[in-house]
């Protein structure tokens, strides 16, 4: 979504949220991500701070806040954090500084995929992410109990690197990744080093 994209030519303008659009969005990300209210005010999105609407082409929406971009949507979809939003959380959660809900031991905005090494290349050059990267060894699946369904919001992390590599959402559940074996599991939003990760500001 993101391999080539730029300000200049994918950005049709920008308007300030109202406040009741803003509420809406609030609770969703509240919803959709691993996170409570403290960590969303005071880590992500200061409630004094005003979302503003960055409408892209192909029905692409990405908010930002004082020109940072925070996370993004296409057409109706989920939210999905940038990448630089998720290590920011990860980090300051790592060394303390906040706790996210889910699993203080595993700081995560979103629940993690691991492909292994084989995969990595592609992973990095943006190709969607086949079932086999993740049940061959090095990749890792969540337990049956803890099982994700299709169109999940996932962080993808990478058999021996420490932070997650790109963000996507499941086209298969996980149980079926591992028992189909073949085809697309993951379609990736947005990877290390696309057009997103080098725009700090727009």
């Amino acid at each position: 979504m993101f391999k080539k994209f730029s300000p200049a030519t994918d950005v049709a303008g920008q308007t300030i949220l109202k406040s009741s659009a803003q509420r809406t969005i609030r609770t969703s990300l509240l919803a959709q991500w691993q996170i409570d209210q403290d960590v969303l005010d005071t880590l992500i999105w200061p409630k004094k701070e005003s979302l503003v609407l960055v409408k892209g082409r192909d029905h692409l929406s990405i908010y930002t806040l004082q020109g940072q971009p925070l996370f993004f949507q296409h057409f109706d979809g989920p939210f999905i954090p940038t990448l630089r939003l998720l290590h920011k959380c990860e980090l300051l959660s790592q060394e303390g500084v906040v706790a996210l809900t889910l699993d203080t031991t595993v700081p995560r905005i979103l629940p993690a995929l691991q492909v292994d090494r084989g995969a990595i290349r592609f992973l990095l050059a943006g190709a969607n992410m086949m079932c086999p990267g993740f049940t061959s060894k090095g990749g890792q699946l969540p337990e049956p109990e803890a099982a994700l369904p299709t169109g999940v919001v996932v962080s993808i992390e990478a058999e021996g690197k420490e932070h997650a590599a790109a963000i996507g959402i499941t086209k298969l559940s996980t149980e079926e990744i591992k028992s189909v074996n073949k085809g697309i599991a993951v379609e990736i939003m947005t990877y290390l080093g696309d057009d997103l990760w080098t725009l700090e500001t727009i």
